[in-house]
């Protein structure tokens, strides 16, 4: 069999592959960017001990409500981001919140052209790592990070660097196209996570733009021995 062929069916395995097929094999999930918990039914299937983070006070209020029943479940309102302190003016989208962000809506409406934000919020933004702290949260008892931010993902992961030794696995949804203005796009976050030891194992692609781009959900394993690829990460790119 050909290098190419190999290489092709590979991708094609992965891009067919589920990026939620890690839940079975975790303990404990961080979820940042919760909305409502749509997820937590699945989660709550799993056994799971999940930690829901969520910025907008209303949004939180029903998410609160919706895990009350769920004794594993616990739900924070912060805005997470890449520096502890930092404003921000954040962005409330007329779709129950769900697209709301930090950054200003750009090709965005080449996909949904009926959101847009009817509402900001001056929020102030804390690191992963720093709301963990502050609120007491063990880190050990959650291997696996789920981020659904709307372009600023890179930006937490940029300040849970502390914490990513604890996540042997995260998820993300992330565009390879400028839905919100100044957004990181997928060949952003395979960079940091191949500089912090993580693989991607699983792609699948959930909205197309007709002008080109796509929206994925995208999922990395960390590697048994990440110091070292990240080591050798750092040697190359000097």
């Amino acid at each position: 069999m050909s290098l190419l062929v190999t290489l092709v069916r590979r991708l094609w395995g992965r891009a067919q592959s589920d990026p939620a097929d890690f839940l079975p094999r975790v303990g404990g999930v961080v979820h940042v960017g919760a909305n409502t918990g749509q997820e937590r039914l699945v989660y709550d299937r799993h056994g799971l001990r999940v930690l829901w983070v969520e910025p907008i006070p209303a949004v939180f209020d029903t998410l609160a409500a919706n895990i009350a029943a769920l004794p594993k479940q616990r739900a924070l309102r912060a805005l997470v981001t890449d520096r502890d302190g930092a404003e921000y003016t954040f962005h409330v989208s007329n779709n129950d919140g769900k697209s709301s962000s930090i950054l200003d809506l750009k090709d965005h409406a080449d996909i949904w052209p009926d959101v847009h934000y009817n509402s900001e919020l001056r929020l102030t933004g804390v690191t992963l790592a720093t709301l963990f702290a502050r609120e007491g949260v063990d880190a050990a008892q959650y291997d696996a990070l789920v981020m659904d931010t709307q372009g600023s993902e890179l930006l937490v992961l940029q300040g849970a660097v502390p914490l990513l030794r604890h996540f042997t696995y995260v998820k993300t949804e992330v565009c390879d196209f400028e839905a919100y203005a100044g957004c990181c796009q997928l060949a952003d976050i395979d960079a940091f996570m191949r500089r912090h030891g993580y693989a991607e194992i699983a792609r699948r692609p959930f909205a197309t733009r007709p002008q080109g781009g796509t929206y994925y959900d995208v999922t990395y394993r960390r590697r048994a021995l990440p110091w070292l690829f990240a080591s050798t990460s750092r040697g190359r790119a000097r």
